[in-house]
């Protein structure tokens, strides 16, 4: 029998999550991010849960050609482009459309002789500083491109550092600033927005928008996710597969980072960070248990956590335990442990067994 830790995927919040997006950005059409696995949720499981999107968007060239053999006919964005020329044979291939970020990217485009216009986005680097042309090579960027027999539609994106603030950002505006100002007069279309400046900067959108994480039920910034009217669209669920009793002064798991200060009873819960779970979750970290609220204690091992049961008298072997999911969510465990919703959900691993509900 497998272990019972169990990563479930909902599709229908998945679904309700793209059609929330679609209502707070009217007017606009949707990239619906998939990369790293759609977010941990399974590649499959995004092309199902986001069917109604315009486009879905992913860095990997693998599971891009992947999303065409299972039937997805949609444009295709990928967000780092090519890594080498013969990428460019894939995007032809299968329609895709790369962004283009610097310079080499251009010269590979240039020595392509493309059987059919390939569609780009331009990357404009606005003070993200990351991937991008400088704001003031863009219009000169921009005319190289629409040059190339081998390029079609050229439309312009940015990425913001800071949207994830629910107030007035001075540095989203003055990136938002120098975009227009980039492209001020040059045909295409326009894509700035992800997951929090599409939630909390309504002003900032354009003719498309490109969540990610919101999508799947996790939060941006500025608020929970359900305050966003968002669902979570995965629950990470296990069994307890022990209990013990602890007098005063016991401890419990390596390092002795736990102790008693007086008698208890705790589970031992089959999930460990070689699943996913955070290793540095701290004691308090919340889980529930039987439908209850209790608290990780000590150091969470590679195949065992811990948690209280104090309080649950009648809970025991083999009764469920919800790391995260619906009633507990993914955000407020990685508060707890110091990180962020993102990283858990694609922290998953291979063995853990995987659901998918309708």
């Amino acid at each position: 029998m497998p272990r019972p830790i169990v990563a479930t995927t909902d599709l229908a919040a998945m679904r309700a999550n793209l059609s929330r997006a679609r209502a707070v950005a009217p007017g606009s059409k949707i990239w619906a991010v998939v990369k790293a696995d759609a977010y941990g949720h399974g590649l499959q499981n995004g092309l199902k849960g986001f069917a109604d999107a315009d486009g879905l968007s992913l860095i990997e060239f693998d599971c891009a050609v992947r999303l065409r053999d299972l039937g997805w006919t949609r444009p295709i964005m990928m967000m780092q482009g090519m890594f080498e020329s013969s990428d460019l044979k894939l995007i032809v291939e299968h329609r895709l459309q790369p962004v283009i970020h610097t310079a080499e990217q251009l010269e590979m485009l240039e020595a392509f002789a493309s059987p059919i216009p390939v569609d780009v986005h331009l990357k404009i680097n606005t003070g993200m500083n990351r991937l991008g042309f400088p704001a003031e090579q863009a219009r000169d960027v921009w005319q190289r491109l629409s040059a190339m027999p081998s390029v079609g539609k050229v439309s312009m994106i940015t990425h913001f550092a800071n949207a994830d603030q629910a107030t007035a950002d001075p540095d989203v505006e003055e990136q938002m600033r120098r975009f227009r100002l980039a492209i001020e007069g040059l045909p295409g279309e326009v894509s700035v927005s992800n997951s929090p400046a599409t939630l909390l900067h309504p002003e900032l959108r354009c003719d498309w928008i490109r969540p990610g994480v919101m999508l799947y039920g996790g939060s941006p910034g500025g608020g929970s996710a359900e305050s966003f009217g968002l669902k979570p669209a995965m629950r990470l669920s296990s069994r307890l597969i022990a209990v013990q009793s602890l007098r005063p002064g016991d401890s419990v798991g390596y390092g002795s980072l736990f102790r008693a200060e007086h008698g208890m009873r705790i589970g031992i819960v089959a999930c460990g960070y070689a699943d996913g779970y955070p290793r540095h979750a701290p004691t308090g970290t919340p889980v529930v248990v039987n439908g209850r609220r209790t608290r990780l204690l000590g150091r969470v091992s590679m195949d065992m956590l811990n948690v209280d049961l104090t309080d649950l008298p009648d809970t025991g072997v083999g009764a469920e335990v919800m790391l995260w999911g619906d009633g507990l969510p993914v955000d407020e465990v990685a508060q707890a442990a110091g990180t962020i919703g993102y990283e858990l959900m694609c922290a998953i691993t291979p063995r853990v067994q995987r659901a998918t509900t309708a």
